[in-house]
């Protein structure tokens, strides 16, 4: 009886360890494998860069640091983003997505929607409310919740933007405060609205002003481009894009399939993105769209962010980051290009936010002019913002 106890008592130890390594410690390891910066040493930048960099207005279409459960208000020592080293490499602009649900296996070429949910495990062992464990809109409400209380506990460094009201004051304070760094709300696909359009209402309320129709699979809005079938929109789906469009949504077609992003097109008259991407005659990947239907998009008025991973760039240093962003130019012109980093989304990246100058540095080696590199970094960004928000 008392080996008995006595082995109990070990299992019982042993469970509890488990448990406070599962969630004190497993979240963090994993996030430090699927955001690694790669070592390297640092970029070169001369005067002339840095003195452009530094006079640009920079803005991000996309990053999943909501995803984690850093402090956005500290210095991260491992992951890609947070405010101080948005202020270090002169963002102005981020958005920040929220990621509600993520297949097992995850690939660029097929997902189903029944796969087991990555996310999941993810809020529990992250210590999420629990009414975020098991429904993907109270997901997107709690990043919500994160991106206002940063803001809230900044001092007025942070601020979110929901209006174009909010966007012209916050533009005209950073004129003598560049410190100051504005955050938008998005959505990661759909299926966070959980087939109840009602939820849109919501998640506007909470903050969000961009969705991203699909993500990695197919959802109830319709096909995506790493999902079964490669379907357009559903009926649903055409619903929820007419009330985005009424109520001042941004639409992004980033992960959407190709007949979902050309169903959009068709019964669209506003300017539409893709978020994070590159550009398929310079990068062939699944991952990218075709030309022409990037060129369709660009002639919307809207925007295409080229990503800083190599799946998207086929190279993903500051001079693969600027050969795409050429690139990109070539196909549908300067006025259609941003960035979109995809930071913090499980990708390895050469750099991370607080290094932006080295891309511009790579931008003017590439040869573009600095017209076209102000346009990149953030003017047109914010055109596309304009045109959307309330």
């Amino acid at each position: 009886m008392r080996i008995l106890k006595w082995l109990a008592g070990i299992v019982l130890i042993a469970v509890i360890l488990g448990v406070i390594g599962f969630f004190g410690f497993a979240p963090r390891i994993a996030e430090k494998g699927m955001n690694a910066v790669k070592d390297h040493d640092p970029y070169p930048v001369s005067a002339e860069a840095q003195n452009l960099h530094d006079s640009l207005l920079i803005g991000d279409w996309h990053v999943d640091t909501l995803l984690w459960n850093r402090d956005l208000l500290d210095r991260g020592s491992y992951g890609q983003v947070d405010i101080p080293r948005l202020q270090e490499g002169n963002v102005a602009l981020q958005m920040f997505t929220s990621v509600t649900k993520t297949p097992a296996g995850q690939n660029y070429e097929e997902n189903t929607a029944e796969a087991r949910d990555n996310v999941t495990l993810l809020a529990i062992g992250q210590l999420w409310p629990i009414r975020t464990w098991f429904s993907l809109t109270e997901r997107a409400l709690y990043h919500a919740e994160r991106l206002h209380r940063a803001a809230d506990r900044s001092d007025g460094t942070f601020r979110v933007l929901t209006s174009e009201a909010d966007l012209d004051t916050f533009l005209a304070d950073r004129e003598t405060n560049p410190n100051l760094v504005g955050g938008f709300l998005g959505m990661e696909g759909g299926h966070a609205l959980e087939g109840d359009i009602a939820a849109l209402d919501i998640l506007y309320a909470a903050g969000h002003r961009l969705m991203g129709l699909q993500h990695f699979f197919d959802n109830e809005l319709g096909g995506s481009l790493h999902g079964v079938a490669g379907a357009g929109l559903t009926d649903f789906g055409r619903e929820v894009v007419t009330k985005l469009e009424t109520d001042g949504w941004i639409i992004d077609l980033a992960h959407s399939s190709q007949q979902t992003a050309r169903d959009v097109l068709a019964m669209t008259d506003v300017p539409l993105i893709v978020s994070h991407t590159g550009v398929h005659s310079h990068c062939e990947t699944v991952r990218n769209y075709p030309d022409d239907l990037m060129r369709d998009i660009a002639a919307t008025g809207g925007v295409v962010g080229i990503g800083y991973w190599a799946d998207v760039t086929c190279d993903d240093s500051p001079k693969g980051i600027a050969a795409a962003v050429a690139a990109a130019i070539a196909a549908v012109g300067e006025d259609h290009v941003s960035l979109g980093s995809d930071f913090d989304g499980a990708i390895e990246a050469a750099l991370d936010t607080s290094e932006l100058a080295a891309i511009t540095q790579a931008m003017l080696d590439a040869g573009l002019s600095e017209t076209q590199i102000r346009k990149v970094a953030g003017e047109n960004m914010i055109r596309v913002l304009r045109a959307r928000l309330d």
